[in-house]
């Protein structure tokens, strides 16, 4: 026994495929994506991510966050041109650290701001290594042979 509200729905989609509304949809005639996978909870945030292309750090609470930028720093502070941009780059992080502790929330997870002298330093010794690896190494001038000298085929040329 169908309600006249599921005979008028019935109605509607029959008369839309009368009408064709329904042929050459995109994917049709395709697999339904994932349909072999066993079922997973998280499936649509896991789709949403990809196709909004994000990172899954956003997901994490923000101590989690806070713990992965600071082990990342390094990294992070590597390609920036002089030490001022370095100590303004750890101190907009620790700012950010300082404003967690005023007001945690998630889990307890310890988060400690980071001091802007270790990672000078560490950023200093990280650039003088890569610029010891781009100096050329020195040639012994005795090991390498001299070219041979050209003659000339003009003969009345003096050399």
């Amino acid at each position: 026994m169908t309600t006249g509200w599921e005979a008028a729905v019935e109605a509607q989609i029959r008369s839309a495929q009368e009408r064709g509304e329904f042929d050459n949809l995109p994917g049709a005639g395709k697999p339904i994506p994932g349909r072999d996978m066993p079922y997973d909870e998280g499936w649509w945030i896991r789709s949403f991510l990809e196709r909004e292309q994000l990172p899954g750090d956003l997901l994490l609470p923000t101590p989690l966050q806070l713990r992965r930028r600071i082990e990342e720093l390094p990294g992070e502070v590597r390609d920036l041109p002089t030490e001022e941009s370095v100590r303004a780059y750890v101190a907009a992080l620790n700012a950010e650290v300082v404003a967690w502790l005023r007001a945690p929330t998630g889990p307890r997870v310890v988060v400690r701001p980071v001091n802007a002298d270790d990672v000078v330093r560490d950023w200093r010794a990280a650039r003088e290594r890569a610029a010891a690896e781009r100096m050329p190494v020195a040639t012994d001038p005795v090991a390498v042979p001299a070219p041979p000298k050209r003659r000339s085929w003009w003969p009345w040329r003096r050399r």
